[in-house]
């Protein structure tokens, strides 16, 4: 039985892997054929807030004991992370903009060991060395910065947001008090769906858009059938297939799969949007990935009574199951638990 439930458990962070890989591929031709970025987020989160309700409703307590980390899971980890990344997409490849996004578990590392002052596995520090390395192949610097600096930055603004709930999850509560993973996912997206609407302003969007067809990679394809995936697979099926994995696998496998996130959106987007990749790209983009998996795969060791810090992936809920774990650990499992990424 417990081998059956692994292999479920693989399989469903799998299921979850290609479903968020899938969703810049999708947005992307919407963004394209003349949608506002922040509109498509807004279609996005409005939908899957719409269609997580029901675990809202159920999960309703979450509201008087977490106000904190909801708001901060919609501002962040929702609003924030999925408007810098559709953003990005305007102006530079998909497979590129997720690559820049697993910045985000060096970032966390940089911000446990030079501003908490808290000691970080080698590992760990390995892995961050390996993804900034690969990350400069990714970007080519070595041409002198003429990758489209802008689209870098917004990609980078939402490795940040991530970092942001990181931060945030330092703070969400262990054992008892700990908060269920579809209940934030839940209400996150509520909130980011507020935060958006007010920002997007989605009363002056083009909807005669979603009507009709669009272009994807030569071929057209009807916008309203990529806005039905991007909200209903690449968002509510691979939120929820990532939250019950993880509870059929420990967090750092399930955070291991999620490295295929990159891998899909990049050869998905190379043979739907024949958005090709130079050898370095490719060699880069390896190298993040391996860092990303060494820095979030590397056991915790004792420093100090309490647990060096060890590699987030990327955040989701907040789970906390046991006490005498450290903050940034409950990070960790907050990525596993219910990704961010796109």
């Amino acid at each position: 039985m417990r081998v059956q439930g692994r292999s479920v458990g693989l399989g469903l962070a799998l299921a979850s892997a290609l479903a968020f890989g899938g969703s810049g591929v999708a947005a992307k031709p919407l963004i394209e054929a003349g949608l506002d970025p922040l509109h498509v987020v807004w279609l996005r989160v409005a939908g899957a807030a719409l269609v997580m309700l029901p675990v809202a409703w159920r999960h309703r307590d979450l509201v008087r004991r977490k106000p904190a980390l909801l708001a901060g899971f919609g501002l962040l980890a929702v609003a924030g992370v999925q408007a810098f990344y559709f953003a990005s997409l305007s102006r530079i490849p998909v497979g590129v903009a997720l690559l820049v996004e697993y910045l985000a578990p060096a970032l966390v590392l940089g911000w446990v060991r030079f501003v908490q002052r808290r000691p970080v596995t080698r590992a760990a520090a390995l892995g961050v060395v390996l993804a900034v390395g690969g990350l400069a192949c990714v970007v080519e610097v070595w041409a002198g910065l003429s990758f489209d600096v802008l689209g870098l930055l917004l990609a980078l603004g939402a490795a940040c947001c991530q970092v942001g709930y990181f931060v945030l999850s330092d703070q969400s509560g262990e054992g008892d008090d700990s908060a269920d993973p579809l209940g934030v996912i839940a209400y996150g997206l509520l909130v980011g769906a507020v935060v958006l609407t007010v920002v997007a302003r989605p009363w002056g969007m083009k909807w005669e858009l979603l009507t009709g067809s669009v272009d994807m990679g030569g071929s057209g394809v009807r916008a309203w059938l990529l806005l039905g995936w991007i909200v209903l697979v690449a968002t509510v099926l691979a939120y929820v297939t990532g939250v019950v994995s993880v509870r059929k696998l420990s967090p750092q496998v399930a955070g291991v799969v999620a490295c295929l996130e990159a891998v899909v959106a990049t050869v998905a987007a190379w043979v739907l949007l024949r958005e090709h990749l130079s050898l370095p790209q490719i060699v880069g983009g390896a190298v993040v990935l391996i860092g990303a998996f060494i820095a979030q795969s590397s056991t915790p060791k004792a420093a100090g009574g309490g647990p060096a810090a060890t590699g987030p992936g990327s955040p989701g809920g907040a789970s906390g199951d046991g006490p005498g774990e450290g903050g940034v650990q409950d990070a960790e499992r907050a990525l596993s638990a219910g990704r961010t990424t796109p």
